[in-house]
């Protein structure tokens, strides 16, 4: 099997459930701890591992980092990556906070990208914090690469419901999703 198949594999039958708790934004939300333990079940049955790699890649005006996961076979490797600010005037967290929370999401968004975790039912993802509601995003079209993430997302348990919380749907789009 190729790693772009083991990949596939990981991608279409990765679970990990949202199981810690936010009490100020009041959501539930998963880690990048939570993301690699529901890794480990593969690993040894595909001959992979899973590395993420964290690089300070500018200084001004704010600290960047960029957080690349990555998948390999020991032959062949595939990669997604995060980009992360941090923001260093926030108040009510000392300087190892600020860095190791920009790390953590930085994990998390470059595992969810290489696992393809639709974060469309994730309240971290929408959470506006009391400000306005944001714009859907339109899904017109069945060659649109978001509808391949929504099939997939509907396939692996996922609710049309949360689908269209982010995505104004054609009908189209809506009926093909349906009969999954």
């Amino acid at each position: 099997m190729k790693l772009n198949e083991k990949l596939a594999t990981v991608q279409t039958k990765f679970k990990s459930k949202k199981s810690r708790y936010n009490a100020f934004g009041k959501y539930y939300f998963r880690s990048a701890e939570d993301i690699l333990e529901a890794t480990k079940p593969f690993l040894l049955d595909l001959g992979i591992y899973v590395v993420v790699k964290e690089k300070l890649i500018a200084q001004e005006p704010f600290p960047i980092l960029e957080v690349t996961a990555t998948i390999s076979d020991g032959a062949d490797a595939i990669h997604s990556s995060a980009i992360v600010g941090i923001d260093l005037i926030q108040k009510g967290m000392q300087m190892p906070q600020k860095f190791g929370s920009a790390s953590s999401y930085g994990k998390k968004y470059a595992l969810g990208n290489l696992f393809l975790i639709d974060d469309t039912a994730d309240s971290d993802a929408n959470n506006t914090h009391n400000d306005s509601t944001p714009a859907k995003v339109s899904l017109s079209t069945t060659k649109d690469p978001a509808f391949a993430k929504a099939k997939d997302y509907i396939k692996s348990g996922g609710k049309i419901e949360a689908i269209k919380a982010k995505y104004s749907l054609s009908k189209e789009v809506e009926s093909e999703l349906i009969t999954l």
